[in-house]
């Protein structure tokens, strides 16, 4: 039997559309009562059980290995978690001429949290950058973002986003602690995660649309939709159009300013200037309870925007001659790291 595959043409990522599936399921069959409770606890399991494969695959041997090329990672670690915030704080000016509050308080949660790491490594790849610095790169940020994200969300966002002071210990309980377990008990089971990655991904994408259905469904119940009509959708795409381009200007020629070879400027780039939809959504989930509807609906629709864009550039840079021999020789060798 042959295996069905997305035709590389299609500019929509699939899982975009299964995501949009389970936000149109919740809008006609939104869980309620009894339904709620069982949704919302099936839910929280599943971020637990999440992040704990997540510490599972995370190799600490690689992670020591790639603090070697620490310069770059905490270039990237800068644009995810210092950057990124900081205009989304800029964004605020845009209240209420192009967002709503609620909106606003999306987006800016959205430039909270950690980079990818999937697509980071696969457009590096293609782009002929530094993968082995890319994977690096992305493990660090999501590793980061467990403890800073909520820290910047306690700090930004505040009650305003209905974000609370228990939301850390949620957070403690519900993401840190499971992914240390995942982290200490990876000597036993590392290589069976490895062995079933496959299965275990479609683990991983089932938990985070049930996340996702629960969130909009109670969005649903609460009436969190009206909210938001289609003239403010225009309007926050505009800005996240203008904030991907402002990040991927920022990593590329910021990059090139702090002499990284052509390389580790490719890593900079996919790295530092996208956003996790893999660790924002339980991670909304957790801190915003009841608002996550609206929370997460900026982070899903950047997370299609960048991809979209990202594919295209990296083809380009594929194309691209390489510099090896115009690039300074510590900058070769750090390339190698």
């Amino acid at each position: 039997m042959k295996h069905l595959h997305w035709p590389s043409w299609m500019p929509v990522d699939p899982y975009i559309l299964l995501l949009l599936g389970t936000v149109g399921l919740a809008a006609l069959f939104p869980a309620r009562g009894t339904a709620a409770d069982v949704a919302s606890g099936a839910s929280t399991a599943a971020i637990a059980f999440l992040f704990f494969l997540y510490g599972a695959r995370l190799s600490t041997r690689e992670a020591l290995d790639g603090l070697k090329h620490w310069r770059l990672h905490l270039t990237v670690l800068g644009c995810t978690f210092l950057v990124f915030p900081l205009l989304g704080l800029a964004a605020r000016g845009l209240v209420p001429v192009l967002l709503t509050q609620p909106l606003f308080q999306g987006l800016l949660f959205l430039t909270l949290v950690p980079s990818t790491v999937q697509s980071s490594i696969a457009f590096t790849s293609i782009a002929r950058g530094n993968v082995p610095a890319a994977i690096c790169a992305g493990s660090f940020s999501s590793l980061v973002g467990i403890v800073v994200t909520p820290l910047l969300a306690a700090a930004l966002l505040g009650s305003g986003g209905g974000f609370s002071a228990d939301s850390l210990v949620e957070i403690v309980l519900q993401l840190l602690v499971p992914f240390l377990a995942g982290q200490v008990l990876r000597r036993w089971i590392g290589g069976f995660v490895t062995r079933h990655k496959k299965v275990l991904g479609l683990v991983d994408r089932g938990s985070i649309l049930l996340v996702v259905y629960t969130a909009f469904s109670e969005g649903m119940v609460q009436g969190t939709w009206h909210q938001v009509s289609a003239v403010r959708l225009g309007g926050l795409l505009v800005v996240e159009a203008v904030l991907l381009a402002v990040m991927l200007t920022l990593t590329w020629y910021g990059g090139k300013a702090l002499r990284f070879g052509r390389e580790d400027r490719i890593a900079i780039q996919f790295a530092g200037s996208k956003k996790s939809l893999a660790s924002g959504l339980p991670m909304a989930s957790v801190l915003f309870g009841a608002h996550a509807s609206l929370a997460v609906l900026p982070l899903m629709l950047f997370h299609q925007m960048q991809l979209m864009v990202c594919a295209v550039i990296a083809r380009r840079r594929a194309k691209d001659p390489l510099e090896a021999e115009h690039e300074p020789a510590g900058e070769r060798s750090a390339t190698l790291a």
